[in-house]
Parts: C-alpha cells; sequence; structure tokens
C-alpha cells in the first residue's frame, strides 16, 4: 500500500466519525484510531518484520477549519432561506458506509434522474460496500427534486442522498 493511498484512508476515515479502523491485507495491518474529544488521529502501522512503527499524531482539523471562517458571514445568511426551502423535502440517506453509484452499471442508464417520480420500494442507488452492492430503495413516493452525492463517492452511514418532494 502506498503512502498516498494511506493517507486518502485516513482522511476518509476522519471524515466518516468512526473512531477506529483496522485493515489487514496480505502483508501490512494497519489500525487508525480517532479520538473526536481530541480532534486527534493516530495511526499504527505493522509491517511483515514484526516491528511496530507509530505514526506522530496529527491535527487535521485546524486547516480544515481555517476556511469555513473566512466565509462564515456570507453562509450564515444564505443558510436560512435554504434549510426553509429543504424542510419541505424528505431526505433519502445512506443505510450503510461505502460508495455511491447511480446507475447498476457503466453502460445501464440512472436509477433516478431529477424530476422523475419514485414510488415507495423502487431502486434510487446502488452502493458498494466491501465488493458487495446493495440497492437502496425509497422509503416514500414523490418526485425527486435534488441529488446530493457524486457518483463514485464514498457515502457515510446515515448521509443525506436525495432530496424528495413527497407532493
Amino acid at each position: 500500500m502506498e503512502l498516498k493511498e494511506i493517507q486518502n484512508l485516513i482522511k476518509f476515515v476522519a471524515k466518516s466519525g468512526a473512531s477506529e479502523v483496522k485493515l489487514e491485507m496480505d502483508d501490512i495491518k494497519i489500525t487508525i484510531k480517532t479520538s473526536s474529544e481530541e480532534k486527534e488521529t493516530t495511526i499504527v502501522q505493522q509491517i511483515p518484520m514484526g516491528g511496530m512503527q507509530q505514526a506522530p499524531q496529527m491535527q487535521a482539523q485546524p486547516m480544515q477549519q481555517a476556511a469555513p471562517q473566512t466565509e462564515a458571514a456570507p453562509s450564515e445568511q444564505a443558510a436560512p432561506t435554504k434549510e426553509e426551502d429543504d424542510a419541505k423535502y424528505i431526505t433519502v440517506k445512506s443505510p450503510i458506509i461505502g460508495t455511491f453509484y447511480r446507475k447498476p452499471s457503466p453502460d445501464k442508464p440512472v436509477f433516478a434522474e431529477v424530476g422523475d417520480s419514485i414510488k415507495e420500494g423502487d431502486v434510487v442507488c446502488v452502493i458498494e460496500a466491501m465488493k458487495l452492492f446493495n440497492e437502496i430503495e425509497s422509503e416514500v413516493s414523490g418526485k425527486i427534486v435534488k441529488v446530493l452525492v457524486d457518483d463514485s463517492s464514498p457515502v457515510e452511514f446515515d448521509q443525506p442522498l436525495f432530496l424528495v418532494d413527497p407532493s
């Protein structure tokens, strides 16, 4: 596993809110532990020779918080109107962690497009988790107003995927 892949994994785990993730491959074991109270990430990597290597604790939050603070005033003004508009819609959320796909396969059309009417039980997307493709069915009937996730993007448990107008 390359350093870039490990860094991407650390970022994904930090964003997901998971407290600990263990990854075991042929000859490498990686454990990533995060502490929400201290906002630190500890990475322990065990290499084949049996030695342990502990990476220095890093704090990713300060960099992420710096940019939103500069834009705080404009987003606070825009947020209430957006929330009021979205309040009348029902949110279809992800029931699992995985990779979000809008199509059953690359050569097939998308399950549901903005403006499409859906019924309860209709498949609206697929989420891949550990090489298993799980069809996600709508729990509501209505019209899709907005797709909130890009195709082939990682999603977290309970992350909003679609906004549906039930009327």
